[in-house]
């Protein structure tokens, strides 16, 4: 596998440039994809940055590092793959479409992290090819966090890999636990602080342009949004949370959040969850979330 080191990574215009770039790309089938390992070795996880964070997706100090934030610190890596010649399609038009994170320890600010994105697998999917990105965080060359990032290519006929059938069980029912608000500017304040300024997420306008008829929160601050109502107020050592994105949440929004929580026992805690309208008749995501050694709500 060929890796590529990136010790000062290009700004957020520079890094959307070349997406943007990357939007001639033609975007054929491909049978595998380049085995490629994108490094950061030496970043700092910044105190105020996570403050910042939190306030955005309304996590409390008590969370400490959140379970989601680690892959904030991936972004740049990822939009490196993206702008390069060796991603086969474009970064616009490519829609994530679901997350899975493992946390085997816990983070801590301050805590300088080895930061890792590699090529994984194809996956075949009816609306199109699934390519995963697979994420790995380190520190002092133990592995502390890692994920893996599904990405949906609209429009590729016949595409490689078996058929992706999701992350999250959809056989327990479940009960409505809590409202929340999406402003009509939390596209613009999350891709503040995440990096992420895809149009779609900024403005109607710009939305319009791909599409959209209004802009669209963010998938990943949507799962946080809900990881903050579900997480335990305390710092966790080990914790899963897998999400499967369905709907877009179109800005702004009333959001429910709604939950069925699994049989506990002494070393973890389960919940299958879905974030919905406010009607709470189509399901924005669907996740399924884990706490070892601690217990949910």
């Amino acid at each position: 596998m060929k890796t590529i080191e990136i010790t000062q990574p290009a700004s957020t215009a520079a890094l959307y440039f070349g997406a943007l770039r990357g939007g001639g790309k033609k975007g054929a089938s491909a049978q595998t994809l380049p085995a490629l390992t994108y490094v950061q070795p030496a970043v700092k996880l910044d105190a105020r940055h996570l403050v910042q964070y939190a306030k955005v997706c309304g996590f409390t100090p008590a969370h400490g590092v959140p379970l989601s934030y680690p892959q904030l610190l991936t972004f740049p890596l990822v939009m490196a793959f993206f702008a390069s010649d060796e991603c086969p399609w474009p970064a616009m038009g490519t829609v994530h479409l679901a997350n899975r994170i493992v946390q085997h320890q816990s983070l801590h600010p301050g805590d300088t992290l080895r930061v890792e994105v590699s090529t994984g697998a194809l996956l075949a999917h009816e609306k199109g090819q699934i390519f995963e990105l697979d994420l790995k965080i380190l520190r002092r060359d133990e592995l502390v966090w890692q994920a893996t990032q599904s990405l949906l290519r609209l429009g590729i006929k016949q595409p490689a890999g078996a058929l992706f059938g999701g992350h999250v069980p959809n056989d327990l029912p479940l009960s409505r636990q809590a409202d929340f608000s999406a402003p009509a500017n939390i596209g613009r304040r999350y891709g503040s602080i995440s990096g992420d300024r895809n149009p779609i997420h900024l403005w109607a306008l710009s939305a319009r342009l791909f599409g959209f008829r209004r802009a669209i929160a963010h998938g990943m601050w949507t799962q946080a949004r809900a990881l903050a109502a579900l997480l335990p107020r305390q710092s966790l050592d080990q914790a899963e949370v897998a999400v499967d994105f369905k709907t877009p949440l179109f800005l702004p929004a009333k959001a429910t959040l709604w939950t069925s929580h699994r049989p506990q026992t002494s070393s973890a805690a389960g919940v299958l969850f879905e974030v919905r309208n406010a009607k709470g008749d189509k399901p924005h995501l669907r996740g399924q979330l884990t706490c070892h050694g601690s217990f949910l709500k």
